[in-house]
């Protein structure tokens, strides 16, 4: 296989977030508008299910992560967003 061959792997968004929050509402909003150009894997995960995760993230969020490392909190910079997918 060639290297002009080779799939790049998926890449992996998930965000942190709970309901009635508007910055998360806002955040996923952009999220879902680049999902389809990028495909990306996008997980949502609830803060108030879990503890752990409610207590870590309570006063941050949304945060999201992109394989693995924290890449905001509160706002999404989009072009920031943009270069990291393109990447």
């Amino acid at each position: 296989m060639t290297l002009l061959n080779r799939k790049k792997p998926k890449i992996k968004v998930e965000i942190y977030s709970k309901k009635d929050c508007h910055l998360c509402d806002d955040a996923k909003a952009i999220l879902k508008k680049y999902q389809e150009r990028y495909a990306f894997d996008l997980l949502e995960i609830d803060i108030t299910k879990d503890e752990r995760l409610f207590s870590e993230f309570k006063e941050q969020i949304p945060v999201i992560f992109i394989d693995g490392k924290k890449l905001f909190k509160y706002r999404i910079d989009e072009a920031k967003l943009i270069k990291k997918f393109e990447k």
